[in-house]
């Protein structure tokens, strides 16, 4: 079987590498639009499952891999920031509180779609105006849900405790992906 992985994070490639796995890289254009009665638990699967249904020309012997991450604090989904004042405002509002991470995927064969989401808990400590401006303006986390990446300089310095998988917070709950692949 052939994996295809929808996506065109630099993360999930490097995680879904490092599973040693060969799988090609393509391109789906997706309006991603959440359904205004969703909650926050079910929305990065919604998403994942509405990339993989848009997917056209997938062949019976390919596998698309598509994957959704979804930042959430107090029921409050945080997308990816529009600008800076946005990324300022979002790293404020997570700043010393425990917030949620939900990292949806679906593997969709021709005749099969299993979609499953995997959530941890990241708790961030204080941030200063500084280190959010120094982190904002060296890293520019315009692509990433919440505007940090655990895997920078924010998550290294500022991370007090992360309870679930790293790799689901990176974007790509790897253990999920091996499972269900070993299935299917």
């Amino acid at each position: 079987m052939k994996i295809l992985l929808a996506s065109q994070s630099p993360r999930r490639k490097e995680l879904l590498s490092g599973l040693g796995l060969d799988f090609e890289v393509v391109k789906i254009d997706c309006e991603e639009i959440l359904p205004e009665t969703i909650s926050v638990e079910e929305a990065a699967a919604y998403l994942s499952e509405l990339k993989a249904n848009a997917f056209q020309g997938q062949t019976e012997d390919e596998i698309l891999l598509t994957a959704d991450t979804v930042v959430a604090i107090n029921g409050q989904i945080l997308g990816k920031p529009k600008d800076e004042d946005d990324a300022r405002k979002m790293l404020r509002y997570l700043s010393g509180k425990t917030h949620q991470v939900f990292t949806g995927i679906t593997l969709k064969k021709a005749d099969k779609t299993i979609t499953e989401t995997d959530v941890a808990d990241v708790e961030l400590d204080e941030l200063t105006d500084d280190e959010i401006e120094y982190y904002i303006q060296k890293y520019k986390p315009f692509d990433k849900a919440g505007s940090y990446g655990i895997q920078e300089w924010l998550g290294m310095a500022r991370i007090k405790k992360i309870t679930g998988s790293f790799y689901t917070i990176m974007g790509l709950p790897t253990h999920l992906v091996y499972k269900i692949l070993k299935e299917i």
